[in-house]
């Protein structure tokens, strides 16, 4: 089946999420703006085996605490915007928490405030030797600079990153096809546009044909989400209008939702954001307009329940495989740098995934269209542009 369900993995480890959760984040507000002397203070420093200072919440909870220690250890890094957007970076732990129950390793987190946190927590994780890293999980292509470097200066540190490619001997590069789910999205948004539809807190306008795309920052990996959405409309619809912005920010709901009603009011009846925590905005729009909105990277009419009246669907970006994958092959000891992983629909690392509440209400000539496209996409009938200029 093309649906999948990424409540199954949710609530799979909703226990193990509450409560490693709350006691990283414990961790990461004794580090602050993760700066190098507080950071190099949690990871380096004498209580690194629970023996001392603080060092109950610095380790993580993944390991049994025997005499032979975890499988592994794995430092994490997040994109700005931090844990709790209910998107990317939460899926991205949802990875490391699966690999803590399943391969008994252990994993500690930071979360930068801005793009210059990332080269000094990429190398502390690197240089630490109490205690030792074997991966560094670097999520988010606006990492790939600083990695870049790191790599470079760690060459016996083993990296992976998630939505860029980093050509060096130790980081493995995990990439996604975002512009084959989205081309679904966009085929689904333009359908229910140009009809006459309502289902929870929302409906299309009826006298209009129009949808909107809402970006975090302008760049090639969020214009292939745009890309795909572009295409996916104008495969189904040629005359539905695509309205897009960008606000320059993963963290900023006020100004998601500043762009969507923008949209709403020009006659957009449905928005699909790539915006990480600023998506959040979009949210709030789709519910003050009456309209409806699109989320991404998880199911976002669970993690984001309060907005599941106005989110018809996600598309799904399954970084918490690339994560879990990426850290079961240093557990295995077959980590391949300078690898390249592309998980598109083929390989499950994306899918269209209809709303909890109102998936049920969306009509089944839509949903069986939105089927057999896919499976076009699949078998390389149809080609999905990467490029927003050229859908």
């Amino acid at each position: 089946m093309w649906l999948m369900c990424d409540t199954e993995v949710f609530n799979a480890y909703r226990h193990r999420w509450w409560d490693m959760s709350q006691r990283r984040r414990t961790f990461i507000s004794s580090v602050g703006t993760a700066t190098a002397i507080g950071l190099a203070g949690c990871l380096g420093g004498d209580g690194g085996d629970g023996d001392g200072g603080d060092g109950g919440d610095t380790d993580s909870d993944g390991g049994d605490g025997g005499d032979s220690g975890p499988a592994a250890r794995v430092g994490m890094v997040y994109a700005t915007g931090g844990l709790g957007d209910g998107s990317f970076n939460d899926q991205a732990q949802t990875g490391a928490i699966r690999a803590a129950d399943e391969l008994s390793i252990e994993y500690d987190e930071s979360q930068p405030e801005a793009v210059q946190d990332f080269g000094s927590l990429q190398q502390q994780y690197a240089q630490s030797s109490n205690p030792d890293y074997d991966l560094v999980c670097c999520i988010g292509f606006l990492q790939a600079d600083a990695l870049t470097e790191t790599a470079e200066q760690y060459p016996d540190q083993n990296f992976m990153i998630v939505d860029s490619v980093v050509e060096a001997d130790n980081v493995g590069s995990y990439v996604f096809g975002e512009h084959q789910g989205s081309f679904l999205i966009g085929l689904m948004a333009a359908k229910l546009t140009s009809q006459d539809f309502s289902a929870g807190a929302g409906s299309t306008q009826g006298d209009s044909a129009s949808v909107g795309f809402v970006g975090g920052v302008e760049g090639d990996l969020i214009g292939r989400f745009e890309a795909g959405y572009k295409a996916g409309v104008k495969h189904a619809e040629e005359d539905v209008e695509v309205q897009s912005a960008y606000v320059g920010d993963f963290n900023d709901p006020s100004g998601g939702q500043e762009a969507a009603l923008s949209m709403y009011e020009s006659g957009a009846d449905i928005v699909y954001h790539a915006a990480g925590n600023t998506g959040t905005g979009v949210f709030r729009a789709a519910q003050e307009a009456g309209r409806f909105a699109v989320g991404v990277d998880r199911d976002q009419s669970v993690t984001k329940a309060d907005f599941s009246d106005v989110i018809l669907a996600s598309m799904v970006k399954r970084v918490d495989n690339a994560v879990y994958t990426s850290v079961e092959s240093v557990v295995n000891d077959n980590f391949e740098g300078g690898a390249v992983n592309t998980l598109g629909l083929e390989q499950n690392g994306v899918e269209a995934v209809y709303g909890q509440q109102l998936g049920s209400e969306i009509p089944q000539g839509v949903k069986d269209e939105v089927s057999e496209v896919r499976q076009s996409i699949i078998d390389g009938d149809i080609s999905v542009p990467t490029d927003p200029d050229n859908a």
